[in-house]
């Protein structure tokens, strides 16, 4: 199923990991790392995750609020100065996508700056300006918008708080005690090896464009991490049943409330969404796309990554591949989580 579907999207390369306690454990790999080989992916290869990076962020706040250096309820003027009605968004609102504040990646001018050149090195701060010269779109905890705006704040609230660079929060209280030792935080466009090559374009028949080496550093906290198949696996679990946090915690962060997105299904709760069961997040950035969900109540974990960002009929090649997963080893679960149209 996997293989033909792969094949029908023209993915040029996907590793898939399935964990059930129905059906057991499955590892597989199609197609080739390279365009112009037959090189096969490797299961251990290093692939950009994208958005996953923001259930690493999140984790790290939720940390930080659970022993009581911040609060879910505070302001985000208290942590950083010149939020677009700053003293009236919460640091739970930004976690929820609820704070009304425009997404910088939906600007036309950073679009065009960014086209213009791929491999520059952005700040956080260069990135809010984007997002602060348009007003609020509505008032705060009123509705839902999927905001970049949001994760970048959130890095700076953490490095202000741990008095750390983000990425070094990070590797201490996340990544070292998970023994998730292939995954990574990057400055800049640093891709450690092995790796898939990462193809963009404009459509499934190309052509595609290598952009392996496009620098990430626009989605910081919110995009910019790298990680594995097998480390990815891992933090399915950790992350969905909540193992670096209180009860307590988990239990706000899984208060999942609907997005009001058309044909989306999924609630959202603080860096994590839920669809049919599953918990987990979904990535997308140039030349990859990736998707880790676990199912509690069957113990069950997908995690999908591919080297291409394009979409196919409509639809991002990780869900494709997660809903034919899901239908097979939980069809009374089956995960489909349709592109968000604000980005």
């Amino acid at each position: 199923v996997l293989e033909d579907l792969v094949t029908s999207m023209a993915v040029p390369s996907a590793v898939v990991i399935v964990r059930s306690s129905t059906y057991g454990d499955a590892t597989f790999a199609f197609g080739t790392r390279e365009l112009g080989t037959d090189e096969p992916p490797m299961t251990f290869d290093r692939y950009r995750i994208g958005s996953l990076t923001k259930t690493v962020t999140a984790t790290v706040i939720l940390q930080l609020a659970q022993e009581g250096k911040l609060a879910l309820d505070d302001p985000i003027s208290t942590y950083q100065p010149g939020v677009p009605n700053g003293e009236n968004i919460t640091i739970a609102q930004l976690l929820d996508m609820r704070s009304g504040l425009y997404n910088y990646t939906n600007d036309p001018a950073w679009q065009e700056a960014f086209g213009r050149n791929p491999y520059r090195q952005w700040l956080p701060r260069q990135l809010l300006a984007y997002s602060f010269s348009h007003p609020l779109m509505f008032k705060p905890g009123t509705k839902f918008f999927y905001s970049n705006t949001n994760t970048i704040l959130l890095g700076l609230v953490v490095e202000k708080v741990a008095r750390l660079p983000l990425a070094t929060f990070i590797k201490r209280y996340v990544l070292r005690p998970e023994h998730l030792a292939h995954t990574v935080f990057p400055p800049g466009a640093q891709f450690p090896a092995p790796h898939a090559q990462g193809y963009a374009g404009p459509s499934p028949k190309g052509p595609l464009v290598n952009v392996t080496n496009w620098n990430p550093s626009w989605g910081w906290a919110a995009g910019a991490m790298i990680s594995t198949l097998g480390d990815l696996r891992n933090w399915a679990r950790i992350v969905a049943t909540g193992e670096l946090l209180t009860p307590a915690t988990q239990k706000q962060r899984e208060r999942f409330l609907p997005t009001g997105i058309r044909g989306v299904r999924a609630g959202y709760g603080l860096g994590l969404f839920k669809d049919n069961g599953w918990i987990g997040h979904n990535g997308s950035l140039p030349g990859y796309q990736s998707l880790t969900i676990y199912l509690p109540s069957k113990r069950a974990t997908v995690v999908v990554l591919v080297n291409s960002d394009i979409n196919y009929q409509g639809s991002e090649l990780t869900t494709l591949l997660g809903e034919a997963i899901t239908k097979i080893i939980t069809p009374h679960h089956v995960y489909y989580l349709p592109p968000s149209p604000q980005g």
